[in-house]
């Protein structure tokens, strides 16, 4: 038999289900959410507990089969999956527990962001995800978790506890701040190099009141530049997200509106309503909105809209941290959007600072804590030659809006080679990865993500 053979036959007996190329479900087992990626891998190993896991990990790393893990299937890079090699997919460990007098929840790594909202918010409670409700819970925890909390409460990770792991030589560990100390402070902004999360537990933050939602605003430069100020000297409890971008034709926009460059605004605001109304009045007050959805209610409801299962975008991005917004960089970036010829593009800024800063840059493995604003600027192409052009236009336009502070979020990155994994991870922090990594996987049988080499 072939070494995939072997380890497909290892994996027999398993409480989970095996999927192989010639199951009926193999092709929708198989999607990941981006477009652009079609991974055909040998075995598909939906697995039910943390046995299962151990399993594929010892039968990949024994035979020498290529290894990946999904969660959610969001990987800008595809790494949800392999050609030809084993997928562990979590999507049937989804359990989620509350401990309200500890005051935290604990998720199974299967679980998405938007039922784990769910079930904290109804105790009043949250713990804070990025801007998607399907995400993975455990890919983005993994890679530091930057959302509508980040200002309030820190990044997902700034809420983890503790964490059960599958490493590569099969062991099964319960980490946290004590308990295999390194290795809690590489998963906590290091990605998915050290091993197959199983379970996280969160700390759990007040939210007995919230306002959010979607607010359209005119992008002129003294708009945009007017937004980024506002959401600086905002109160913590609010963070924003700015989409600057052709307007979609969305029916509750004047006609006239749709294909140019709007704001189309996230604002989330954790407190009572009418702290609220005061904290949204600033970015009300800089051009009549063409749309304004933000309210007092539930914030699973507010902030995670419905996604349709069958959109497989195809896109290529650039992630980045500025210094500020002004004028000119306003300039900029509507000039870059309007003359855009792509099918669609956006620039997202987000306003970090908060509670983001206040954790010391050595203190968990996403280190860029005192970046002011996360940038992420990106493109949708229709075929190969249409990916090249775009590839070009945000290799330029990203230069062109580089400042002085630099770095990627490893969370946003695709295809982008070491030197932008270089960029997430800077100086120290990837020295110490590097050890940790050799440490826990020394040949590196966890490299589909954004991959640390072990330490030689």
């Amino acid at each position: 038999m072939s070494a995939v053979q072997t380890a497909i036959a290892a994996l027999k007996g398993l409480k989970g289900k095996l999927i192989l190329p010639s199951d009926a479900d193999y092709d929708a087992a198989r999607k990941v959410m981006y477009g652009g990626f079609d991974p055909r891998p040998a075995v598909i190993v939906r697995v039910a507990d943390a046995a299962d896991i151990q399993r594929a990990v010892t039968a990949a790393r024994d035979n020498g089969v290529e290894l990946a893990v999904r969660s959610g299937g969001h990987s800008n890079a595809g790494h949800g999956s392999s050609e030809g090699g084993i997928v562990i997919d979590l999507r049937d460990m989804k359990a989620i527990a509350m401990d309200a007098a500890a005051g935290t929840l604990t998720a199974e790594t299967g679980a998405i962001a938007l039922d784990v909202t769910r079930a904290a918010g109804e105790h009043g409670k949250v713990v804070g995800f990025g801007d998607a409700g399907t995400v993975g819970v455990g890919g983005i925890t993994l890679g530091g978790g930057v959302g509508y909390m980040a200002r309030k409460y820190g990044l997902s990770i700034d809420s983890l506890l503790n964490a059960e792991i599958v490493t590569a030589d099969g062991r099964l560990l319960t980490i946290d701040a004590t308990h295999e100390p390194d290795l809690f402070w590489a998963i906590r902004g290091g990605g998915g190099n050290f091993g197959v999360v199983t379970r996280l537990t969160y700390r759990l933050s007040p939210l007995p009141e919230f306002a959010g939602g979607m607010m359209a605003l005119p992008a002129t430069p003294e708009t945009l530049a007017g937004f980024m100020a506002a959401a600086r000297n905002a109160s913590e409890n609010l963070s924003t997200i700015a989409n600057v971008m052709p307007c979609p034709p969305m029916p509750f926009v004047p006609a006239e509106v749709h294909g140019k460059p709007v704001i189309l605004a996230m604002l989330a605001y954790s407190g009572p309503a009418a702290e609220a109304e005061d904290a949204l009045k600033p970015f009300r007050e800089l051009a009549t909105p063409y749309a304004d959805f933000v309210k007092a209610g539930d914030y699973a409801q507010l902030m995670y809209p419905p996604e349709d299962p069958d959109y497989h975008p195809t896109a290529v991005a650039r992630t980045m941290f500025m210094n500020c917004v002004g004028i000119d960089e306003a300039k900029l970036i509507i000039d870059e959007i309007t003359r855009s010829d792509a099918t669609f593009s956006v620039v997202q800024l987000r306003e970090l600072g908060g509670a983001v800063a206040r954790v010391a840059p050595d203190a968990t493995a996403y280190a860029h804590r005192r970046a002011p604003i996360m940038v992420n600027v990106a493109a949708f192409y229709t075929d190969a030659a249409d990916k090249l052009k775009r590839e070009a236009w945000i290799a330029d336009f990203g230069g062109r809006l580089e400042q002085e502070e630099k770095g990627a979020y490893v969370n946003f990155l695709g295809l982008d080679g070491p030197q932008r994994i270089d960029a997430a991870y800077p100086g120290k922090t990837l020295e110490r990865l590097r050890q940790v990594k050799k440490r826990y996987d020394p040949q590196n049988l966890f490299h589909r993500n954004q991959n640390i080499a072990p330490a030689t």
